[in-house]
């Protein structure tokens, strides 16, 4: 599904963000993204959405390799992913209908399937009676669910999730992840950056840990009680901010590249 191969990343700035990087994500499997503030996480992820380009190296994903990719051919990229990010992103003035709508409506899609699907993706994230409310009106666990049935909405092959569970209390951060989970069993991959240790531990997904350009551990679900306490001492809460200033236009797919 998502593979990178030799991929290194040095910004104009001369800054070394990745440094030959080798792996493999399969379609359908779930993985936890690890790491110290300023180890890689961000450009990671700016690599899989095409918003950074690699230095050295191929990244594919879904057999495409993406460094060949024409520019009119991005935004055909990004309308397989859905991006879930720490504040929500919805638009105060719209109704929780037309929020998630509004995704759909940025590819093209017409009314009578937008009007089918969002009912649809509102249930799937627990929120059918909530369509005519405004943001405002919501508690942020709430909030975040609007969010992820945004990125639901246009059924994505890889739903990417920078700490999803940030503004959020514990018991809500565990419904969260929980709801991402189901989401995974239904054949979509999950990428989520995250520093909640706990939850990496409870829900005994892969763990793949960046640290200064590098996959320094990369830990199989079926591993994860044992290995955990070696890869869990990391702190990434600055890298939210670095990536959150290009991810209007990608949240909701947006056609203007």
């Amino acid at each position: 599904m998502i593979d990178f191969e030799n991929v290194s990343k040095t910004y104009p700035n001369g800054i070394h963000a990745l440094y030959d990087v080798n792996l493999h994500i399969d379609r359908g499997e779930f993985v936890f993204i690890v790491g110290a503030s300023g180890a890689g996480k961000s450009t990671f992820l700016k690599l899989i959405m095409h918003e950074e380009t690699p230095s050295n190296g191929e990244i594919t994903i879904a057999g495409k390799k993406i460094s060949k990719l024409k520019r009119k051919e991005v935004p055909y990229l990004r309308r397989h992913m859905g991006i879930v990010f720490q504040d929500f992103r919805l638009i105060d003035k719209m109704t929780v209908f037309d929020n998630v709508a509004f995704a759909m409506r940025a590819v093209g899609e017409n009314t009578a399937t937008i009007k089918k699907r969002v009912p649809y993706v509102l249930s799937l994230v627990g929120l059918s009676d909530k369509g005519k409310r405004k943001p405002s009106e919501l508690s942020g666990g709430e909030q975040q669910r609007v969010s992820l049935a945004r990125a639901l909405v246009n059924n994505p092959e890889i739903i990417i999730a920078d700490e999803p569970t940030g503004n959020v209390d514990p018991e809500l951060s565990h419904e969260i992840i929980e709801l991402l989970t189901e989401i995974n069993s239904m054949g979509t991959t999950v990428l989520v950056v995250t520093h909640e240790h706990e939850l990496v531990r409870e829900f005994n997904h892969r763990v793949i840990k960046i640290d200064h350009g590098r996959v320094v551990d990369d830990t199989s679900k079926d591993n994860i009680s044992d290995d955990y306490d070696d890869i869990k001492n990391y702190d990434d809460s600055d890298d939210y901010a670095e990536l959150k200033q290009f991810s209007d236009d990608i949240s909701v797919a947006s056609t203007d590249e």
